[in-house]
């Protein structure tokens, strides 16, 4: 069968949790979740917005970068910049001190001239007195200007250091620059794919799939590591999520996918906007969307390894109380076009908390998700391959038990990872026909 079809069966396994709730709650089935429940994710239109915001983003990295160039280039040089304007100030002082000495030391040579000249005692003791003030004065305008000299260093000092300060800003700039710069690139070859497929259906009959069959493989496990019972606004979680092919056979593509889903405690509200998922590998480091981690092969993956992948979750500050998942599955492709992936979704369940929560207790927070069964053992480094034997039972997560005793966001949860998986389902399918028209 199909991997459409596969993945079907679990689609079908999350929705019917919400409906079973959904019927002994009218006034909720009212409202969000019945419109949530029979909504269809919207690929290309979700990935066009993906790209406004990629473009947004390069924008206002660009724009950054060109008013910080500008900051160190004129307004750093003006003479009325606080730095620029000290240095200006102790170099005219150091200047005036070298003055007022070089006229201390001439007074010294006048008077010693004049000392030397003198013929009779009475001459000789006004010189003398004359010479011994010139010195005195002389060393005090030597003092003078090395307290000067040492002020003009110190000024010109802190001045470049602003200057290296800006140059340094700047840097980190122009990577943010060339990261969005990335990420807008990905955006747009994701939105341009989907779009040729999209017109390649319509060619077709009904989105027609190539020959060959794709099998379930529930050897082939994505588990997530590390992720925390609870989350709080304005902080960002690292976690790992770890790729295992649990079958005696080598698979020569492996691709993972991830997602993150989210409702506040009423059930009502989506919390997606909230949340930012991104992902980064050993051979990928920077971090992208995890909206495009499904499209990106972890390359080839020998009988009983695994391969990690970097996940962070970005948790916006003004983030409501309620509770999340991150989603995970995976699936792969070999060069002789058998394909296959693992038949369930995974979900790990967090809670979210607002920005300034406590220490989070709360009798109504998710199960551990680090305790459900199944779970293979510690992950190695990121990004590696581990040759250790592994558990090949997979670690789904129960989207009608999240350990929660407030029905409403689990219902959501669950409607939406229909959404999610609709979203994966069809990631070893579009492959397939990418490469057979290829």
């Amino acid at each position: 069968m199909k991997i459409r079809r596969v993945l079907a069966t679990a689609v079908a396994a999350a929705v019917t949790a919400p409906v079973v709730l959904l019927s002994s709650a009218p006034a909720f089935a009212a409202e969000k979740p019945a419109a949530q429940t029979q909504q269809a994710k919207p690929t290309v239109k979700e990935l066009r917005k993906a790209v406004k915001r990629a473009q947004k983003e390069y924008d206002a990295a660009v724009a950054a970068v060109k008013e910080a160039v500008e900051f160190f280039e004129k307004d750093m040089e003006a003479d009325t910049y606080p730095t620029k304007a000290a240095a200006i100030e102790a170099k005219k002082a150091a200047e005036a001190a070298a003055k007022t000495k070089a006229e201390a030391d001439q007074a010294v040579v006048d008077a010693q001239a004049e000392l030397d000249a003198a013929t009779t005692d009475e001459d000789k003791a006004a010189a003398q007195q004359k010479l011994d003030e010139a010195k005195t004065a002389a060393g005090e305008a030597a003092t003078a200007k090395t307290a000067a000299d040492t002020k003009a260093t110190e000024a010109q000092t802190a001045h470049d250091d602003a200057r290296v300060a800006q140059t340094r800003k700047i840097g980190l700039l122009q990577k943010a620059r060339d990261e969005a710069e990335t990420k807008l690139e990905d955006a747009k070859k994701a939105l341009a794919d989907a779009e040729a497929e999209a017109e390649e259906g319509e060619e077709g009959e009904e989105g027609e799939e190539p020959d060959g069959e794709c099998v379930a493989v529930p050897e082939l496990t994505a588990v997530v590591h590390g992720l925390p019972d609870e989350v709080v606004g304005g902080t960002t979680e690292d976690f790992t999520l770890r790729v295992t092919n649990g079958t005696d056979e080598a698979m020569d593509e492996v691709y993972p996918f991830a997602a993150v889903h989210g409702f506040d405690t009423e059930g009502f509200e989506e919390l997606d906007s909230y949340l930012d998922l991104e992902w980064s590998t050993a051979a990928s480091p920077k971090w992208r969307d995890a909206e495009l981690l499904g499209g990106t092969s972890l390359g080839a993956l020998k009988a009983n390894t695994s391969v990690d992948v970097k996940l962070r979750l970005k948790v916006d500050a003004a983030v409501p109380a309620g509770q999340g998942s991150v989603y995970t599955t995976a699936d792969f492709l070999n060069d002789d076009d058998s394909c296959g992936g693992l038949p369930d979704l995974n979900d790990q369940v967090f809670q979210i908390l607002p920005k300034g929560a406590g220490d989070g207790s709360d009798p109504a927070g998710p199960d551990d998700a680090k305790d459900k069964p199944g779970t293979p053992n510690t992950p190695t480094g990121q990004g590696g391959t581990s040759t250790t034997p592994v558990n090949t039972t997979s670690s789904t997560g129960s989207l009608a038990q999240t350990g929660s005793s407030d029905a409403l966001p689990k219902i959501a949860l669950a409607a939406g990872a229909a959404l999610v998986l609709g979203a994966g389902a069809v990631v070893v399918t579009r492959r397939r026909k990418a490469d057979a028209d290829a």
